[in-house]
């Protein structure tokens, strides 16, 4: 019996070693070439700004990466939020920008997320942008009339 045990704990042992897996690379051991997307910043702040105010914005980037970027979309997180990418490649060393348009003639505070795919690794990019949108002040609607007197 006790060669019984010792004969299956010996298979047990083998059969595990056999197939035992190699570690993982950890990731900053691993081969890290490809495009890579270097922003100045990821968010952008309008300001607190009036109503109707310039709705433009720009994310500018550098690729830093050792191979060509290219962005295939961008959404914004709602209609109010437009953004505008380069079509073409960005050469390793070449910057681009991300144009964002903002609805300003919606009054409030904000705060909006434009998502971008790309070909890097992490493919998913997340920019915001935020502000405040006050309303415009109201014109006098005409010159007052004149009462009679000087």
């Amino acid at each position: 019996m006790k060669n019984l045990f010792a004969i299956l704990s010996m298979l047990l042992f083998v059969s595990a070693t056999a197939f035992a897996q190699e570690p993982a690379t950890p990731a900053s051991e691993e081969a890290t070439g490809g495009p890579i997307m270097t922003f100045e910043t990821m968010e952008v702040d309008y300001g607190v700004i009036e109503q109707g105010s310039d709705p433009y914005r720009f994310f500018s980037f550098t690729n830093t990466g050792d191979a060509p970027l290219l962005i295939t979309s961008a959404k914004g997180s709602c209609g109010c939020t437009v953004p505008t990418y380069p079509q073409q490649a960005i050469a390793p060393g070449e910057t681009g920008e991300i144009k964002v348009r903002y609805d300003t003639n919606r009054i409030g505070k904000f705060t909006k997320t434009v998502t971008l795919t790309t070909n890097e690794t992490e493919s998913r990019r997340v920019l915001r942008i935020r502000g405040e949108v006050e309303k415009k002040p109201e014109e006098p609607a005409a010159i007052p009339e004149s009462t009679g007197g000087f």
